[in-house]
């Protein structure tokens, strides 16, 4: 079994993906192997909505000169998919929206290529605003027939400079709880 963990914070090293490390460390005591993938930082583009994905049905998105392909051909090949978002003004950042409408766009377009597939969201937030971030990656999830993982709380952690949400023990322990109950449920479903 594989999960893999999409980081779009810019930060390749920052807040966002100390929470996908740790709750990849759960998943691998339990013998599940992981990787993170980091867009952020790098450009992305958004949808054109074009159709193009629907009427190639190739799964592949027809904008080919950045790394979202790369992103949906590993979702497609793992049993398990994590998404990071940093919290920008009350949601995901530009190149989380990015990824979603794109894969979604491709997986829909292709009888549901995510279709039950476990998935988790994890945002990092200086203070508020975190809810709707959480909200908008689920969106994605419930939108391609995917089961969502549950933890403790709302998968959010608080913190603002760099490692800053090591210091949020309850979140911490959730991002912990994320990675047992992925597990888990992986290992009932036979992934």
């Amino acid at each position: 079994m594989k999960v893999i963990g999409i980081n779009t914070s810019p930060r390749k090293d920052g807040n966002t993906a100390l929470l996908i490390k740790t709750v990849f460390g759960e998943l691998e005591k339990h013998g599940i192997e992981t990787e993170l993938l980091q867009v952020g930082g790098r450009p992305v583009r958004g949808c054109m909505a074009c159709g193009a994905c629907r009427e190639n049905r190739d799964r592949r998105c027809v904008i080919a000169d950045d790394f979202v392909n790369d992103c949906i051909a590993k979702m497609i090949a793992a049993d398990g998919i994590i998404l990071g978002s940093p919290t920008y003004f009350a949601d995901v950042n530009a190149e989380m929206k990015a990824l979603i409408d794109r894969s979604g766009y491709v997986a829909r377009g292709n009888d549901y290529l995510f279709k039950h597939k476990a998935g988790a969201a994890v945002t990092a937030v200086r203070r508020g605003g975190a809810t709707h971030t959480f909200d908008t990656i689920n969106h994605f999830f419930h939108l391609n027939q995917m089961i969502l993982v549950g933890a403790t709380y709302w998968n959010m952690v608080y913190g603002r400079e760099i490692g800053d949400v090591a210091n949020d023990e309850e979140g911490m322990a959730n991002m912990r709880s994320i990675g047992e109950n992925m597990a888990w449920l992986l290992n009932r479903i036979g992934r």
